[in-house]
């Protein structure tokens, strides 16, 4: 039997919750909380498996709540019930510890389904929630890709250093690219602010490893 507390400041919302829930055999909602401050008290004192907690509440809300719990019973389940689907909801409230997401709107089944998925050590979220994060993860990856892959300089400043590992100077860069020595001089200094390099010979390496230059057989 999965214990749950139920946490929500709409009576009328808990009340709702509880009829579902009480229709499944292998479920029992063991107490009620408005707000977060009770959630923890009640935790205390009822040691439940899962606790099915609104985000937005009166006094110490979801989040305070769950980072809290999370903390002191890092065995308990914190499953987010909430009508919000907002990025920055969800990332927080996942990285307080909770370990799944559910959306208000979501149908009953889905409820029941994340309770035991998140009871059994799994995590459940919404498909919206799910698509959001990967949203996110997709975004967050390329610009770390692009971060690595030296797309931080500009084009002018990846032909500068590629001429720059080649062995060539300001003044033949300079010459090369038909530009002024002291505009060379800027590019090479904003080249190694941006790469955190210091010196030609970490300039040489990162030009090999992104593919600038090659080493000759």
């Amino acid at each position: 039997m999965t214990r749950v507390l139920l946490v929500d400041d709409h009576p009328l919302f808990r009340e709702g919750v509880r009829a579902l829930l009480s229709k499944a055999s292998d479920i029992e909602v063991v107490g009620e909380a408005g707000d977060g401050k009770q959630a923890i008290e009640l935790t205390e004192k009822l040691s439940p498996d899962v606790i099915v907690m609104d985000l937005v509440m009166p006094g110490m809300n979801g989040m305070q709540a769950a980072q809290h719990l999370h903390d002191h019973h890092p065995d308990i389940k914190i499953l987010i019930l909430s009508m919000y689907d907002d990025d920055e909801y969800i990332r927080q409230i996942l990285k307080a510890g909770a370990s799944g997401y559910v959306l208000k709107r979501s149908a009953s089944d889905d409820l029941l389904r994340a309770i035991r998925e998140v009871e059994s050590g799994g995590s459940a979220l919404h498909p919206t929630v799910a698509a959001k994060l990967i949203k996110d993860y997709v975004r967050r990856t390329k610009a770390t890709d692009q971060k690595n892959s030296g797309s931080i300089l500009t084009a002018r400043e990846s032909e500068v250093l590629k001429l720059i590992a080649e062995g060539q100077t300001n003044q033949q860069i300079a010459d090369a690219l038909g530009l002024g020595r002291k505009t060379i001089d800027t590019h090479r200094t904003n080249i190694m602010r941006k790469l955190d390099l210091h010196d030609v010979t970490g300039l040489v390496k990162y030009a090999l490893r992104h593919g600038l230059i090659k080493l000759e057989s």
